[in-house]
């Protein structure tokens, strides 16, 4: 039979009080219990073993035989016993669970309920009784949505909002790269001391389209640039370029400006890119010089 060390099992001192006993259990019960970690067979395994520990050092007669057999056993063991050779039989206290006082272990403990051999062999006899303090699984602090608008520029550069919710007052950080939909944990900022998500909405941006961390916006030209060839002026998030327009160009054609783009949530180093797309104006009164003009390079192009 393997010797259990209780005062491990709870994580206490073996001159643990009863005060610091009760705390460490209550804690580990919290933490292991059932209803905490459904499905978890190991969790489940140590809750029954926080329980039984608990079940003798919680009481002074069981803890006081319990010291006794662990100063006999570890002098055994230094002598340099093997642990199974260690008489048992001394320490006996009979059937178990006692001949007065049968107990049904799913009442006390559900499902996590049970026994070790050492348990029944050492304590049986001296009866078993329900844990003196509640247990219970203690359902966190709910969490809360709040909804917060940024416009488009904020959203690319980072920015803050104050989260007002009760008593509590706090300058909240939105770093760059949130897209509508990001949460942004906000601990115990909710009432009872829950967590508050912060659901951003990114507003649209007139001259922008969003495609992830990728951007599209246009620009106009006339006909005699997109011909000729020549500059256009591009607004970017972070002011104007001049984007250089090659001869020939076609309407709605689009041209790539790399790293313009937003910046990535996750690595906001990085970022997407900014397309533009072209569209070109025709004059809508043409002088007779002009007309003259076009006439001939139509005819031009014509005959090439």
């Amino acid at each position: 039979m393997e010797y259990k060390d209780y005062y491990k099992t709870l994580g206490v001192s073996r001159s643990a009080s009863a005060d610091e006993i009760r705390s460490a259990y209550r804690k580990l019960a919290l933490k292991y219990h059932p209803d905490r970690n459904p499905g978890n067979k190991q969790a489940e395994e140590k809750f029954k073993e926080i329980n039984e520990a608990y079940q003798v050092l919680s009481d002074p007669q069981k803890r006081a035989r319990y010291d006794q057999l662990g100063s006999a056993y570890s002098d055994y063991t230094r002598r340099g016993g093997a642990p199974g050779g260690f008489d048992w039989s001394a320490w006996t206290t009979g059937s178990p669970y006692g001949q007065a006082q049968q107990v049904n272990l799913d009442e006390l403990f559900g499902a996590a309920g049970g026994f070790s051999d050492f348990f029944r062999t050492i304590f049986g006899g001296m009866g078993v009784g329900a844990p003196d303090v509640d247990f219970r699984y203690e359902q966190p602090a709910r969490a809360i949505e709040h909804p917060v608008s940024i416009s488009l520029r904020e959203a690319s550069e980072g920015t803050t909002r104050l989260l007002s919710i009760g008593d509590v007052r706090k300058q909240v950080k939105i770093p760059p790269g949130v897209k509508t939909g990001t949460k942004i944990r906000v601990p115990e900022a909710a009432p009872g001391g829950g967590d508050v998500y912060l659901k951003v909405t990114v507003e649209p941006d007139p001259n922008f389209e969003r495609d992830g961390d990728n951007l599209t916006t246009t620009t106009t030209i006339d006909v005699f640039t997109a011909l000729l060839g020549g500059e256009a002026e591009v607004q970017t998030l972070t002011g104007r370029v001049k984007l250089t327009i090659p001869p020939g160009t076609q309407p709605e054609q689009k041209f790539r400006l790399a790293g313009r783009g937003m910046p990535n949530l996750k690595n906001p180093q990085s970022k997407g890119d900014l397309f533009v797309k072209v569209k070109v104006t025709l004059p809508k009164q043409l002088t007779e010089e002009q007309k003259r003009l076009l006439e001939k390079a139509r005819d031009l192009v014509r005959h090439s």
